[in-house]
């Protein structure tokens, strides 16, 4: 299942974002090589604030995957850090939030084309979460080869700009719009009819 933290309650909970600030850090700063400001282990950035949603995959006890959602009406990525990847200015509104940080621990990785462990249950969250909260639209900052995917979960995938080369991935740009065929779809793709988030938390305070 997903625990679905608003990033106002993060405190209540410092073990827990102590495994996922860890994770971050083995997957973005060690593995990846991105060059992004850590300490001890631990990455954290300044988009960690208390308007951001945090979806964490448990697996025995520990967290074995994790992406956060931030609200476009405030500052995040796309508005701040990442414009390179735009031709235009990026989309906000209260419908549209923008996710990132998408990890899974090696532990629980299933391969590139697999989607039913632990990737596919944090997209599923995240899916199920926007739906709840009136969120239709989904900015990414991802992979090139994910854009097919994308379309392959019937989302609707406008790119935001030219597929660029940033610490050795091609990545590109994208808003991803919530259709009434994407969650069917990333249910049977994943073979797992049931909700992955037991109860959907209150939204973050974005305004």
């Amino acid at each position: 299942m997903i625990k679905v933290i608003p990033g106002y309650m993060a405190k209540n909970y410092p073990e827990l974002f102590e495994q996922v600030y860890a994770l971050r850090y083995r997957t973005f700063v060690e593995k990846m090589k991105w060059d992004l400001p850590s300490y001890d282990g631990k990455e954290t950035d300044q988009f960690d604030t208390d308007s951001t949603v945090h979806f964490i995959s448990m697996r025995e006890g520990k967290v074995a995957g994790y992406i956060r959602a931030l609200p476009t009406i405030k500052p995040h990525l796309m508005s701040t850090v990442l414009t390179d990847l735009l031709m235009k200015e990026p989309p906000t509104g209260h419908g549209i939030w923008e996710a990132s940080r998408y990890c899974v621990d090696p532990n629980w990785q299933e391969g590139r084309r697999a989607f039913g462990g632990v990737g596919g249950e944090l997209i599923c969250g995240l899916v199920e979460w926007s739906m709840a909260h009136d969120v239709k639209d989904l900015l990414f900052q991802f992979e090139i080869n994910w854009v097919l995917r994308a379309m392959t979960l019937n989302f609707g995938v406008e790119t935001l700009g030219m597929p660029q080369q940033i610490d050795n991935q091609t990545v590109i740009a994208a808003r991803l719009t919530i259709t009434d065929r994407t969650l069917p779809t990333i249910r049977h793709t994943r073979d797992h009819f049931s909700p992955v988030i037991s109860v959907v938390s209150e939204p973050a305070i974005a305004v």
